[in-house]
C-alpha cells in the first residue's frame, strides 16, 4: 500500500505539457506551488515556480507552459473576477512569440 502510494505521489509530482507548437515533454512540478481551480470554467489548474517565473496551466485540459510570469501577473490571475477572461487576454497571446515564450537555449559553436 505504501509503495502505491508514493508511486502515484510520483506520477503527480509531473504532468506532460504540450507546446502550442505541439512539443511534448514532462515538466517536474517539485518546484511548482499548484491550486486546483474551481471557480474557471477555462482554467482547471494553475502552478507556479516563483523562482524561475515559471507558469503550467491546465487550460481545458491541455497543460501549457509559460516563461518569465511576474508573480504579480500570476496574483492577478488568481484575483481577477474572470479567470478565463484575465488568461485569454493577457497571457496565452504572449505564448508563441510573445514575452512568455518559453524559448530554448541552444549551445553557442564555435
Amino acid at each position: 500500500m505504501v509503495r502505491t502510494l508514493a508511486l502515484l505521489l510520483a506520477q503527480l509530482a509531473t504532468a506532460p505539457i504540450v507546446s502550442e507548437t505541439g512539443e511534448r515533454r514532462l515538466v517536474d512540478l517539485g518546484t511548482f506551488e499548484c491550486r486546483d481551480i474551481t471557480r474557471s470554467t477555462v482554467l482547471q489548474r494553475v502552478c507556479y515556480d516563483r523562482a524561475q517565473q515559471n507558469l503550467v496551466v491546465a487550460n481545458n485540459g491541455a497543460y501549457d507552459r509559460y516563461c518569465g510570469v511576474t508573480p504579480d501577473t500570476v496574483e492577478h490571475l488568481l484575483g481577477a473576477p474572470s479567470m478565463g477572461q484575465f488568461f485569454n487576454q493577457n497571457i496565452k497571446p504572449e505564448a508563441t512569440t510573445g514575452s512568455y515564450a518559453c524559448r530554448t537555449h541552444e549551445p553557442a559553436k564555435d
